[in-house]
């Protein structure tokens, strides 16, 4: 059985023997007992195994080393301790895995740098097995929430000829040989040589494709990893990183809102509800005041502000930012955190500068901005980004132009509008922001298993 089980309905295994099998957190022997902390992995807290010296192998028990893994069979007993409710008295110990002296997570504080250079063993940790847990239970509230609102969940490719936001920060994918590489007659790389036929790159993005199925489908969402070669060692930017992308067709900006407030707030009740003991842990440890501050967003009404207002309002504020707030430009880190402040809680800006946004956003009548939007969240900052779509034909060619996008590649893009378009919005969220402000860890290195950075590729 799961220690999880256990605990599920600890008074009906209460003076009953169980068997498990788990791993050592602790192990604490003095002369005639001792204590073993105990983790099967299927429950945050540990299960105390109490032995003593009735046992034959009392001496062998006693020198089993920290990260070891056990079958352990015992009788389950209220605790006379104050930390824990149960606890079993052990009648069996079978060293199923051994562990060496240099086992590197051992019962002591760890920094997270240096639990990165042991990603591989980091889940074993009190703070990873708690994000990683978290992380597993958000994507399934993801899946829960869209699911149940009659979206169909799409795969969208991971190689693809198509850059969606037009920067160029795309991984190249080839079959061609790097030391030896085919040349055309002007000189350049023979495409034609390589596997696809041509330049292929890894997605940076599922949106395009989305698209697509949402003029189907009506109402489609992707969720999988996304890749892009940005230079940034910030505490928020990684190279590889999951995307929950919903594209809705008949929908326009106010309604993309809307389905972005109650998805995040409908996520974060599951997460409280699903992990309570995580939660706690993150309260006590990582961010204190982090649930009530969860509570705080689920309860709570979005504002909605336009770009200009947003401006309008840091231009007033008595305020010496190091980032002068400007009309057309975007907005920094302190200029979000000011306005979610200011507000007391997340903040839906929308209508942004059309030159600092991408090509397929929906231009605006005053055609100087465009309907988009980003959700700024308390602590956080920029948590989603979306936009309604640029539905009309001769509008989208024009932009795409207007900013050097190669129409050649995207006629299967565009055509959209030409067979039977709609209006239709979508947003991304980038699912590592988004337990980074679930759990309150302040690294991206820190809620990804193995993450992906410069210089960094490790496992």
């Amino acid at each position: 059985m799961d220690v999880k089980d256990l605990f599920d309905d600890i008074s009906k295994y209460e003076n009953k023997e169980v068997e498990l099998e788990g791993w050592v957190r602790n192990n604490r022997n003095q002369s005639n007992f001792g204590f073993i902390d105990f983790n099967d992995g299927t429950y945050f807290k540990n299960l105390q195994l109490v032995y003593d010296k009735d046992l034959k192998d009392f001496d062998k028990i006693s020198k089993i080393r920290v990260g070891s893994a056990l079958r352990v069979r015992g009788t389950i007993i209220k605790s006379v301790g104050s930390n824990q409710s149960h606890e079993m008295k052990v009648s069996s110990v079978e060293v199923l895995g051994d562990s060496s002296e240099d086992y590197p997570i051992q019962p002591k504080r760890h920094t997270r740098e240096f639990l990165r250079e042991v990603a591989y063993l980091r889940p074993r940790t009190n703070l990873f097995n708690a994000v990683f847990r978290v992380r597993s239970v958000a994507a399934q509230a993801i899946h829960e929430y869209f699911q149940s609102h009659n979206y169909v969940y799409f795969h969208s490719p991971i190689i693809t000829g198509a850059d969606c936001e037009g920067s160029g920060q795309m991984f190249k994918v080839t079959t061609l040989d790097m030391n030896n590489l085919p040349k055309d007659k002007d000189g350049k790389v023979d495409f034609k040589e390589d596997l696809f036929g041509k330049q292929a790159y890894i997605t940076g993005s599922g949106q395009l494709h989305g698209e697509t199925f949402a003029m189907a489908y009506k109402k489609i969402y992707t969720f999988g990893p996304t890749m892009r070669t940005e230079n940034s060692n910030t505490k928020t930017h990684a190279n590889e990183f999951w995307m929950i992308e919903p594209e809705v067709a008949f929908c326009d900006l106010e309604g993309i809102m809307n389905i972005e407030e109650e998805m995040l707030k409908f996520v974060i009740k599951y997460v409280l509800d699903k992990c309570p003991l995580e939660m706690e842990f993150f309260d006590n440890f990582v961010e204190k005041g982090i649930i009530d501050k969860l509570n705080k967003v689920v309860n709570s009404k979005f504002v909605r502000i336009t770009h200009h207002d947003a401006i309008t309002l840091l231009k007033e504020a008595k305020v010496d930012f190091e980032f002068k707030p400007e009309y057309g430009e975007d907005i920094a880190k302190e200029h979000e955190k000011y306005i979610t402040e200011h507000f007391n809680g997340p903040v839906f800006i929308t209508d942004w500068p059309k030159d600092i946004k991408a090509f397929y956003m929906k231009l605006n009548p005053d055609n100087e901005t465009v309907a988009a939007v980003d959700l700024e969240v308390p602590g956080s900052g920029e948590l989603m980004g979306g936009s309604q779509r640029e539905d009309d034909y001769d509008k989208l060619i024009k932009r795409m132009k207007e900013m050097n996008i190669p129409l050649a590649g995207l006629t299967w893009y565009t055509n959209l509008r030409r067979f039977g378009g709609c209006y239709h919005s979508g947003f991304g969220l980038g699912f590592e922001r988004l337990i980074m402000y679930l759990t309150g860890v302040e690294n991206i290195r820190d809620v990804i298993p193995y993450p992906r950075t410069p210089n960094n590729c490790d496992y």
